[in-house]
């Protein structure tokens, strides 16, 4: 027998392991697929464990796979809008809607005749409204709205015209470039990256010219020796040389930002007012809902947009529709407050101060230096980059919990600075404090039971 052979008999069969591991709280097959790769692994290595080291390494393998697995998180990052903890938390009417939807529903039925019917009417006509436009349509991203508006608007005339201070970076390496080109489109730069003027963009206009394209610098600003074409001049432009404007907004404020970030964001009904043909945004950013694309204005050229083959590919399924649909509803009766991204960017300092106190006083116990302390909260989700907005921390001694935080039955995702780890109230839901201080006693005494506030 050959020393290989050897070496492989060492190895423990599937069926030994799965015996040793127990009860386990991962589908069978998952199970079974994550033993026999580490099993395969083994076969590689000069010298096989032990038997009880190697379920260990399986135990291990199947812990950092579990933690793979969609749930739910507190976010004490300070980060409203977090690309890497799902962007927008949904609000009561958007969930509301997702559980009405997740059975049967009348995506596509009009219950009056009784017939097929066309979908997200009643989503879009809201939309249309809380926009300040004649029509607005979805998609499942906002990228997608905005690839699919440059591929209509240059089927026939390919050139789009962009200043070149508006070539930016959107999130995941995403360039605008880049989604250009995905399009079909052939960009035409105008001006230069700190000043582009309305002449800029009058000189480049030829035969070849179908689209006028403004993206608003919405994850990053400029000062200095910089200018920059309104979206009204350029509305202007267009209108006379009889080419859409389309402007894409990024963030999508539904609301003035003025009272809690210090600077205005141009809403989607602003731009249109300006002339704008079209406006697109994302859901998932400061509207607040689920990941989707909007699309709004006039609504020749959203019916345009609807029309082309490749809308069918962007659309968005019932769930999503249906929780935008819950969430413009709350914008549209003003009751902003019950969204919680907009809860949280306007929420008083008071308030979060109150609540920190009494986090605090119920730490007391732990062998924790806890105490109230200071932050600097931000929109996140690359909006409103110069708002910085003044919350309130806890902050606990050793920094060293900000890894056992996130072991916690219900993870919490805080952040270290001056060797403290520290949880940022103002994107925890008061209803979440709970959890949080069950979090702090699981991570130092292993226990689980939330204290009393």
């Amino acid at each position: 027998m050959t020393a290989d052979s050897t070496q492989r008999r060492a190895v423990p069969s599937v069926d030994k392991v799965l015996r040793a591991l127990g009860p386990l709280d991962q589908p069978r097959p998952l199970v079974v697929d994550i033993v026999r790769r580490e099993l395969a692994r083994l076969r590689l290595l000069r010298a096989v464990p032990e038997f009880e080291d190697a379920v260990r390494g399986v135990r291990r393998a199947l812990r950092d796979a579990a933690r793979t697995r969609i749930r739910p998180v507190i976010n004490g990052t300070g980060i409203v809008i977090h690309t890497n903890l799902g962007r927008a938390p949904l609000s009561p009417g958007a969930l509301k809607g997702i559980q009405d939807a997740a059975g049967y529903c009348n995506l596509e039925m009009d219950l009056s005749e009784g017939k097929r019917a066309g979908r997200a009417a009643y989503v879009e006509r809201a939309l249309a409204l809380l926009c300040g436009a004649e029509a607005a349509a979805l998609t499942n991203n906002g990228a997608a709205a905005l690839v699919l508006a440059l591929r209509h608007f240059t089927a026939a005339k390919p050139e789009v015209l962009i200043s070149r201070g508006e070539l930016v970076q959107i999130g995941g390496g995403f360039r605008v470039p880049e989604i250009l080109a995905a399009s079909g489109a052939v960009m035409r730069e105008v001006g230069t990256t700190n000043r582009t003027t309305l002449a800029d963009y009058t000189g480049a206009i030829g035969p070849r010219t179908g689209l006028l394209l403004q993206v608003h610098r919405s994850n990053f600003f400029m000062e200095g020796f910089v200018a920059s074409v309104g979206a009204g001049e350029l509305a202007a432009l267009a209108a006379r040389k009889r080419l859409p404007l389309v402007v894409d907004l990024g963030s999508g404020a539904p609301c003035a930002t003025d009272s809690w970030a210090g600077e205005h964001e141009p809403t989607p009904s602003e731009i249109l007012k300006e002339g704008a043909a079209l406006v697109c945004f994302s859901g998932d950013k400061l509207l607040g809902g689920p990941q989707a694309g909007v699309i709004a204005g006039k609504a020749r050229h959203v019916a345009a947009l609807k029309r082309e083959p490749f809308f069918r590919a962007l659309r968005c399924d019932k769930l999503v529709l249906a929780a935008m649909q819950g969430t413009v509803e709350e914008h549209l009766s003003g009751n902003h407050a019950a969204n919680p991204v907009q809860a949280m960017l306007s929420c008083d300092l008071a308030s979060l101060k109150r609540r920190a106190v009494r986090i605090v006083r119920a730490l007391r116990e732990l062998p924790l230096h806890a105490r109230v302390g200071e932050g600097t909260a931000q929109a996140g989700g690359g909006t409103l980059p110069r708002a910085r907005i003044p919350s309130v921390t806890v902050d606990c001694e050793p920094a060293e919990l900000a890894a056992r935080m996130r072991e916690a039955p219900t993870p919490i995702i805080g952040y270290v600075a001056g060797q403290r780890f520290r949880v940022d109230l103002r994107t925890v839901l008061p209803e979440q404090d709970r959890e949080l201080i069950a979090a702090f006693r699981h991570a130092v005494t292993a226990e689980a039971e939330p204290n009393q506030l």
